[in-house]
């Protein structure tokens, strides 16, 4: 398979970057898009790459924030084929809260309406197809991520701490070993490769591929990360995005070769 990275925070040679994470995955014939990044430029970098939206199989939303679906009405207007697959707790609910102050963080208001017809909601462990699922998260107790994060969502006139219950696992297996993009990790790195790997025991795991919410995180929560990543006994993990620069030059120091920094354009095979 080989993935490659159209929106990442970082540019690379001449390709614009944004918050936000979008990627371009060629797998058995098969094009996957997940995420469409926080804008158009999604579309715009994808030409500069030589990728067609047009060709897109599958198109895969990782969780309901703006940063990974903000490009969602400019992927329906490129691509006339393709359905786009989410968590079954999708909805256009999610904000950032701190006292009385808050600020909406989720779906572009209107486009689960607009597209209904063009959308697929997921439960459980979800096939997309032969050899590629959709995985929820199994961790108990999320919502304490969400409270520690300030994230809510709107039930009506309530405020929930979110649980991420909209946030899925996009799996791939390989002949090396299972490959797991979660492009924002908010359940925990750690902990989406063990939730990942319940649903495949006898494989290896090979790579997470994604960001790590890590930028908001102290030094010795990142260390403490990098030690249940390499508990999980994975080989590799690909992150950028919402992972931060001091993170990640953290993890590189405890994971050493096995931790590779996203950027707009990288590519990857497995």
């Amino acid at each position: 398979m080989r993935a490659t990275v159209v929106v990442d925070n970082i540019e690379n040679s001449g390709i614009k970057g944004e918050w936000g994470l979008c990627i371009y995955i060629e797998y058995n014939g098969k094009k996957i898009l997940l995420d469409t990044g926080a804008s158009g430029l999604f579309a715009e970098n994808a030409g500069k790459l030589g990728l067609s939206l047009e060709e897109i199989d599958y198109a895969v939303l990782s969780h309901a924030h703006y940063d990974h679906s903000d490009g969602m009405r400019h992927f329906f207007q490129i691509n006339q084929k393709a359905k786009f697959y989410l968590r079954e707790g999708c909805l256009e609910n999610c904000y950032a809260k701190k006292w009385i102050f808050t600020k909406y963080i989720g779906i572009g208001k209107g486009i689960l309406e607009e597209h209904r017809h063009r959308l697929v909601y997921v439960s459980g462990d979800y096939p997309l197809m032969e050899g590629v699922s959709l995985i929820p998260h199994k961790t108990p107790g999320l919502s304490s991520v969400g409270s520690r994060e300030k994230m809510y969502r709107k039930d009506g006139k309530k405020w929930k701490p979110d649980d991420f219950s909209h946030e899925q696992s996009l799996v791939f297996d390989t002949p090396e070993g299972i490959v797991i993009f979660n492009s924002c990790s908010h359940g925990g790195a750690d902990n989406i490769i063990r939730e990942v790997m319940e649903s495949f025991p006898e494989k290896k795991a090979l790579a997470l591929v994604g960001g790590f919410h890590l930028s908001n995180k102290s030094e010795d929560f990142v260390r403490k990360l990098a030690q249940g990543i390499q508990e999980t006994g994975i080989t590799f993990v690909y992150t950028g995005h919402c992972t931060g620069q001091k993170a990640y030059e953290i993890l590189k120091e405890e994971l050493g070769s096995h931790a590779v920094q996203l950027m707009t354009g990288l590519v990857m095979e497995f």
